[in-house]
Order: structure tokens, then C-alpha cells, then sequence
């Protein structure tokens, strides 16, 4: 959606005066999964597709809030008693409230939004909704908030007032993003980097399963437990490691008779992961996609065979891009369902986009949805 048509849904709803407009990107993450809550690298990057709200302040003690794409309203206040019923009011009454806990004044506003990331995909459209909002109320009211607690208010609203514990990257890549560029964030340090991510003759494309298996959130409880389990036991050796992130292979097989074959195989995965990671960041300085493609397929097995957080359908599809020559393929996000993330040759994207929905469609009875993907830039007043 474009400016133009949320400042005509916005005055339509609340008349004329002309508001101001913001908006915040979705995120890919390239490569490191399953690796933030063990003190290692993510390595995401902003999208082209976001959340876009237009706002006003009204002079009253309400927030109006109008979400264009559900054709809902809500109306709440901005004590913590005012808590909106509806699930998506949620994050922005989260917003103002985070603010206002860390000392600064919010006044009430009208607001209409809108987005193109697509629920549900992995794209992060809660964190770019988080962070439209924060990003936003921080300039229009000159609170002086620096970036990163801006992505930590978001972080917050998932924790205090949606109930999902989620890490920072998310709201990090949504407010840091930077056209052209991935971010190497280090979730033990908070230390970042920007590494050129501009493919020429590759497109970046996502490709949707449809399916969220109902494992993932206890399987996701599960596999934390096997790593911390993991370092802990490392850790009686080394003192000095505290996160997976701290170990090497050495030293895991150091302690595999004294921990699980699960508990062995998912530390496994994490301390290659954090190494591929590392091994990717230098590949895209010296501009090498063939390299970066590889270590895609590596994670995609990883996550497969060791951390089991794959399904069928994710695997069918990275058999497939396989089978075409695709780049690099692999799943993106925690698994059980979701997208792939895939690397492809400008000269292979039509027959790959259409063999995989044809054989997707043949095997699972429905076609996958496909997202064309640019690294963009973070949150930015239009």
C-alpha cells in the first residue's frame, strides 16, 4: 500500500489534517538460526515489504487506531488498565506503554496502518508494526530514545503484552536495516557490522509451505534446554564457557559421554552454525554467492538432521532447489513449517518458481507462495 493511500483511508477516518507517515521493514535472516538464545550471530537484513502508518496526535486521552488490512478499530487508553482486546492493538498500546516506563511523555493519537509482509511467513510483520510505532512516537515527540532501545521497546511489547519471548533480532533489523547491506549482530556482545549483500545476477526469494506444524513451541523449549544442557556441562570443564557460542567441536566431544545424543547433536548444529556464519560474513566481503549458497545448503542439513526442526514439506523444497542448481536453500526461522529462503541464479528463477509449484502441488495438494525479496532500509519517516 502505498503513502497516498493510507493518508486517504486516514482522512476519510479522521478528517482532514494531514498526519505524518513512518514505516518499518520485515527481515530475512540469511544464516545463523537457532543460534541468538546461544550467545551467537544472527545475520539478518531488512526487507522491501513493511508495515505503514499514518498519525496524528488528537488532544484527547484515546488512542483511535484503524488497521487497514483487517478493517478493524480499537480505542484504549494508555494506562496499563487500558489493555485493547484486539490481538494487533496489543502491540502499539505495548509501544506507548514501554515508553512511557522508560520515563518518556506520550500524548494520544489517531492512527490508520497498513502492511505487505505477509503474516505468517516468517517475515517478522510484528516487529516492523513495533517498530513503526516506536520509531515514530520517538521523532514526532523528540524523546531522544536511541535505536537500539527502540528495538528493545519492541522486544518488550512482545514480552509484557503479547506473551512471546522472543530475542532481539527481529525489532533489531527492522530499526538498523540498511539497503544493500546485511547485519552481523553478536546477541552475546550486542556488537554489529554491515556486510554488502547486493547479488547482482541473483534474486533472493522466499518460498512459503503454507504449514506450521503444532510442535514448534514445545519443540522449540526442548532444544533450548539441550543446549544450555550442553554448555553447562561443557562449562565444568571451561569455565570460561557460559553460551554454545563460547565452545568449539574439541571441546563438545571432550564431554559426549556425559550428555544425551540429543543434547550431542543439537550443540553440534549450534557450533557449526556459528562457524558457517563467520565463514559467510567473510564470503560476501570478497563477494563470493556461490560460497554463501553452499553454506545455505550446510545449515538447511543441519537444522534437518541434527536440530530436527525441519519437516517434510521444507525438505521437499530444498530438494528441489537442489535438483535445479539452485544457489543456496535452506529453512528459515525456527522450522516446523514456514519458508525456505532461497539463492537463485537470475537465469534458473522462472523454471525453478514453477517446478516447485508444480511439484509441491503434485505432492502436497497445494502451491507454495512465493516472495520476492530486496534488502532495504530500516525505520524512516516518508
Amino acid at each position: 500500500m502505498t503513502k497516498e493511500e493510507v493518508l486517504k483511508i486516514f482522512k476519510e477516518k479522521f478528517g482532514n489534517d494531514s498526519p505524518e507517515v513512518y514505516t518499518s521493514p520485515g527481515r530475512v535472516n540469511l544464516i545463523g538460526e537457532h543460534t541468538d538464545y546461544n550467545g551467537s550471530f544472527v545475520f539478518p537484513g531488512a526487507i522491501d515489504k513493511g508495515m505503514i502508518a499514518a498519525i496524528r496526535f488528537n488532544g484527547t486521552d484515546k488512542v483511535r487506531a484503524y488497521a487497514i488490512d483487517l478493517d478493524e478499530s480499537s480505542e484504549f487508553g494508555l494506562n496499563e488498565e487500558d489493555l485493547p482486546k484486539e490481538g494487533w492493538a496489543k502491540y502499539i498500546f505495548g509501544v506507548c506503554r514501554e515508553i512511557i516506563k522508560r520515563g518518556g511523555t506520550v500524548k494520544a493519537f489517531d492512527t490508520v496502518f497498513a502492511g505487505d509482509v505477509p503474516l505468517g511467513a516468517g517475515m517478522s510483520s510484528s516487529a516492523a508494526l513495533e517498530s513503526t510505532y516506536a520509531f515514530a512516537l520517538n521523532d514526532m515527540l523528540n524523546l531522544g530514545i536511541d535505536k537500539f532501545e527502540l528495538a528493545r521497546i519492541g522486544q518488550s511489547t512482545e514480552h509484557n503484552y503479547v506473551g512471546v519471548m522472543c530475542g532481539i533480532m527481529d525489532q533489531f533489523a527492522s530499526i538498523f536495516g540498511k539497503k544493500g547491506h546485511l547485519i552481523r549482530l553478536d546477541t552475546k556482545t550486542m556488537e554489529y557490522e554491515y556486510f554488502p549483500f547486493d547479488p547482482e545476477g541473483y534474486k533472493l526469494v522466499l518460498l512459503d509451505t503454507l504449514v506450521k506444524h503444532e510442535l514448534a513451541s514445545s519443540a522449540y523449549n526442548a532444544r533450548r534446554a539441550s543446549c544450555e544442557n550442553a554448555a553447562a556441562t561443557i562449562g565444568k570443564h571451561h569455565p570460561e564457557v557460559k553460551f554454545l557460542r563460547d565452545a568449539s567441536m574439541e571441546m563438545l566431544d571432550e564431554v559426549k559421554d556425559e550428555i544425551s545424543e540429543e543434547d550431542y547433536m543439537r550443540a553440534k548444529y549450534v557450533i557449526e552454525e556459528t562457524q558457517r556464519v563467520i565463514e559467510v560474513s567473510n564470503a560476501l566481503e570478497r563477494g563470493d554467492y556461490e560460497f554463501v549458497g553452499q553454506k545455505m545448503y550446510e545449515t538447511h542439513h543441519g537444522m534437518s538432521k541434527l536440530y530436527e526442526v525441519s519437516c517434510e514439506e521444507l525438505d521437499f523444497l530444498n530438494y528441489v532447489a537442489k535438483e535445479h542448481g539452485v544457489t543456496g536453500s535452506r529453512v528459515m526461522g525456527g522450522g516446523f513449517g514456514g519458508c525456505t529462503i532461497n539463492l537463485v541464479k537470475d537465469e534458473l528463477y522462472d523454471s525453478f518458481i514453477a517446478d516447485a509449484k508444480k511439484q509441491y502441488k503434485e505432492k502436497f495438494g497445494t502451491e507454495p507462495k512465493v516472495y520476492d525479496v530486496v534488502i532495504s532500509d530500516g525505520a524512516r519517516k516518508l
